[in-house]
């Protein structure tokens, strides 16, 4: 059942290695386990209300947050045994948030039983739960995982920011640009996304107000506690913001915002690696060899780019579950349905593919080359892309119709250097205007490109 090779998903098994940090967040046992630290935390909130006859001492707390600390396998082995098998005199729970409630009982003291799960409904657990492990999963693996591909962007962008490409604008010969200014747009691109990420990270928001989000059973039970007071302090304690108005669930904007934001990212690193690909198939960029792979099973020459391709399909992947958990986690029938909860299952899935994506993103961009001869060499074959420089230069001399001259000499046409230096001579302008376009190559018309490599924000 372990084995990888009989996994039914791919990121379980074929990328199980790539993947396995996710597991720590994103595997049932994570769930359980932060299950069990907002039961905990809650209980220990109600022990410090006057109105509540439960009283823990210093110690008391310490062995239960012990409890979640030191949660493990044979834990979380306990829980799924008491759901599904039943354990000692509990029978078969079918009910995962009250197999948490009797392992409890089994990991504390008798005047603690009472108390525990007290006027909660499984909601108020369980959408904290997730938030933990979402939190966590963004803050270390998958933001890491984003920034590390942004650094290597970075590295190519100050690396080449002065290394003239040929622009292609409708797949057709256009201004030129320098490799290293392409790479910094992608590197800006993803540096305000991850601020943006980063936001709604810190944004999360909690709910813990019973089963219809109206502090019902705990008001009936005792009044005199300032419920939404105590629903704020363990929200607040467990790193999140209460949100006041629920019904039973936690409505799930939330995390939609910051899914959405996670398929911007991946939008961005998909245009990224498309455009790799390309570059590659033109042969602007090249591939280090690994002679130890196989680029193709019946043509012995292909070096394939198969990071980009792999990245692209698992960030496409990514964002079809993202945009569908979504569209699901913020929609519920009247007060309460379970398909949010199903779903929710999945978040895991979608954060593997994304996590998948990156690294090979990454992998992917520390193999490649510009290959600054033949960048040079489509500049120089394409120099009807001057056609912009010279009818701009004779705008600003007054000259009439500039730009018709320039289309009617340029527009679908692969012309030479000579065939456009005999066109300037034919023109009537000052000798110095004529010696300005005639020193104009493709390889120097680039504007400011290099420069605005330092705009990288």
């Amino acid at each position: 059942m372990d084995d990888p090779l009989f996994a039914i998903s791919a990121i379980d098994g074929r990328y199980a290695v790539e993947t396995f940090p996710l597991r720590e967040y994103m595997g049932e046992a994570a769930l359980m386990r932060e299950r069990v630290q907002v039961e905990i935390e809650y209980l220990i909130s109600l022990s410090e209300e006057e109105e509540i006859s439960l009283e823990l001492s210093e110690e008391e707390m310490k062995a239960l947050r012990k409890v979640y600390v030191d949660f493990g396998e044979s834990d979380a082995r306990m829980v799924k045994e008491i759901e599904r098998k039943g354990y000692k005199e509990y029978k078969a729970t079918n009910h995962d948030v009250k197999a948490i409630e009797y392992f409890l009982r089994e990991k504390t003291p008798g005047k603690i039983h009472p108390w525990i799960h007290f006027g909660l409904t499984s909601e108020d657990v369980t959408n904290i739960a997730y938030r933990i492990l979402v939190k966590g999963s963004m803050e270390e693996i998958l933001i890491p995982a984003i920034n590390a591909v942004k650094d290597e962007i970075e590295k190519l962008a100050i690396g080449w920011r002065d290394t003239p490409m040929l622009s292609l604008t409708h797949g057709q010969p256009a201004t030129p640009t320098t490799f290293g200014k392409e790479m910094a747009i992608y590197a800006s691109r993803l540096n305000q996304m991850q601020r943006e990420i980063e936001h709604s990270t810190g944004e999360l928001v909690g709910k813990m107000s019973g089963a219809s989000g109206n502090y019902a059973a705990q008001v009936v039970a005792i009044p005199g506690v300032d419920w939404p007071e105590v629903s704020k302090k363990v929200v607040g304690k467990l790193g999140f913001k209460q949100i006041p108005l629920t019904t039973q669930i936690n409505p799930g904007d939330d995390l939609a915002i910051l899914f959405s934001m996670i398929q911007i990212v991946n939008q961005i690193i998909i245009d990224l690696n498309r455009d790799m690909w390309m570059y590659i198939s033109n042969k602007q960029i090249t591939l280090r060899k690994n002679e130890a792979e196989t680029g193709s099973s019946t043509m012995p020459h292909k070096v394939n780019p198969i990071e980009f391709e792999n990245a692209e399909g698992n960030l496409g992947k990514a964002n079809s579950d993202l945009k569908f958990l979504s569209e699901t986690i913020t929609v519920s029938r009247l007060q309460r349905d379970l398909i949010s909860s199903t779903v929710k299952r999945n978040i895991g899935s979608a954060f593997a593919h994304c996590l998948l994506g990156y690294c090979k993103t990454k992998e992917g961009l520390a193999k490649i080359e510009p290959d600054e001869k033949k960048m040079i060499e489509s500049l120089s074959e394409n120099v009807e892309i001057l056609g912009e420089a010279y009818q701009t230069i004779l705008r600003r001399e007054g000259y009439q119709d500039a730009y018709e001259i320039l289309k009617s000499e340029t527009r679908g046409k692969n012309i030479t250097m000579e065939e456009l230096h005999r066109m300037v001579d034919r023109l009537e302008i000052e000798d110095v205007v004529r010696e300005e376009l005639k020193d104009l190559v493709p390889q120097r018309y680039f504007g400011l490109a290099g420069e605005l490599v330092d705009e990288i924000r």
